[in-house]
């Protein structure tokens, strides 16, 4: 499960040792940990990563599958979090240690910067792929973050994308070597504590007006396979 911790002025969240799946019970960890870093005062700022392979693989399909009578409470929480990352009243980077897949790839996105190992580890979004079509809000936040071109060769292609291709395109915001992933991220985050704040809150609330009402929209099309 995901652990916290504070080092300095900097919070980061791991977001555990395996794929990290968005669970019910992983959701409701990650948001009790992001209530700590709203509550905290002062400057703050927070960095998530992982331990092992992968950042995050998204969606937990077995569980969803299993639970179809859930689907809709479940992709509300999934948005919930996406939305609740993306306007955060403290700055936030991704530190992305391993495969970045689905769901993880958007929760990326919601940070306000992303660092990635330049030479193993993929970014994709999958869904042409495994025949799951973005929600309209997860469509909002990809577009909202990325340039139209990436956006629609992401979305349309599930192409993987190495570090230094995901640099290129404008993923991310810096591709290093495996061992400086977390520090880079750090050092980012650490720059940025000052900016802690309610307006920060609101200047990305309104930054990214349409997608987060989109996330927060309650009318959820869902639809799998085919």
């Amino acid at each position: 499960m995901p652990t916290l911790e504070r080092q300095d002025d900097v919070f980061v969240l791991d977001l555990g040792d395996n794929e990290n799946r968005f669970h019910p019970d992983w959701i409701a960890s990650v948001d009790a940990h992001l209530d700590e870093v709203e509550k905290a005062e002062g400057a703050r700022a927070l960095v998530t990563t992982a331990t092992g392979k992968f950042y995050s693989n998204g969606l937990d399909l077995d569980w969803l599958f299993a639970h179809a009578d859930r689907a809709h409470d479940y992709a509300a929480s999934v948005h919930a979090l996406l939305a609740r990352t993306l306007t955060l009243p403290v700055i936030t980077v991704a530190a992305l240690q391993g495969h970045t897949f689905a769901a993880g790839a958007m929760f990326s996105l919601a940070h306000d910067f992303r660092v990635m190992r330049e030479d193993r580890g993929y970014w994709c979004l999958p869904e042409a792929d495994i025949h799951i079509p973005f929600t309209p809000g997860m469509s909002a936040l990809i577009q909202a973050r990325l340039t139209p071109q990436t956006a629609h060769e992401a979305m349309t292609t599930a192409r993987r994308y190495g570090g230094r291709d995901a640099l290129a395109a404008g993923i991310v915001d810096r591709a290093v070597p495996e061992g400086a992933v977390r520090e880079t991220a750090l050092e980012i985050a650490g720059a940025l504590t000052s900016k802690a704040s309610a307006t920060l809150g609101t200047i990305k609330t309104r930054m990214y007006g349409p997608a987060v009402e989109a996330l927060r929209d309650k009318d959820i099309p869902l639809s799998f396979g085919g």
